[in-house]
């Protein structure tokens, strides 16, 4: 069972998303326990204060180390491996599918969510081990943040989904974006669903669907085949499209 831990100011911001769907059902099914931590309980002082000005002058609040490394080691069990403790801030790496598969290996993971101008540094330098950013965006806190990744690495463990192939077949999980989906009726209002995909041949669907996996890559995201190695046949569908336009 995965354990994850959420160091935050605002503890209630979690409540609505560990109580309902995925991630919820995932709790239920015993393959995640969810923790949420107001560190301001962690503070030194009778006022509860957890960030101070910083050294230097400059705007802003910057989160003192005290709070911070006192909740992380209070967290940490000492008959289990190193947790993963996951720092969510704009500077941190970009935040990828195959980031969400190597955290889903792993048993137990830390998220510390910040406000104000910034955390000193000694925390990055001493207690996080993953610094993550959703994108190049600021936000107010670090807690929009984790909620997205968490989600996105619960939804992989074993058991959370009701069909084991959905993760696999997710966008990016297999390098591009997944493929389109249709559903009934097959004639919508005069909109007809491609017909390998009503054929019943089971290897038809499947080449229109590699197919049109490569074509929704290409057509909207042509970054991420910049590092592939494209075969004979992804090289065809590429001079076919170029040539329709």
């Amino acid at each position: 069972m995965m354990k994850i831990d959420v160091l935050s100011l605002f503890p209630a911001m979690f409540e609505g998303i560990f109580g309902e769907s995925i991630l919820k059902k995932a709790n239920e099914k015993q393959a995640v326990t969810y923790n949420v931590v107001n560190f301001r309980g962690f503070a030194d002082n009778k006022h509860g204060q957890v960030d101070d000005y910083p050294y230097g002058g400059g705007a802003g609040m910057v989160l003192k180390p005290q709070p911070i490394f006192d909740a992380v080691e209070s967290l940490k069990n000492e008959n289990e491996s190193k947790p993963r403790v996951i720092l969510m801030c704009p500077q941190g790496e970009r935040y990828t599918q195959s980031k969400a598969e190597e955290l889903a290996k792993e048993e137990h993971l830390i998220f510390i969510c910040g406000h104000y101008e910034g955390y000193d540094e000694r925390i990055r330098e001493h207690v996080v081990t993953d610094e993550i950013s959703i994108g190049d965006y600021v936000l107010t806190g670090g807690e929009l943040g984790a909620m997205v990744v968490i989600d996105s690495v619960v939804r992989l463990l074993p058991g959370v989904l009701g069909n084991e192939d959905s993760p696999v077949k997710d966008s990016f999980s297999s390098g591009l974006l997944e493929h389109p989906h249709y559903t009934r009726p097959a004639d919508f209002r005069g909109m007809k669903v491609p017909p390998e995909l009503i054929s019943g041949n089971h290897r038809l669907i499947e080449e229109w669907r590699e197919k049109e996996s490569f074509r929704r890559t290409f057509e909207r995201r042509p970054d991420l085949l910049e590092n592939q190695t494209l075969s004979e046949k992804q090289k065809r569908w590429i001079e076919e499209w170029e040539k329709s336009r």
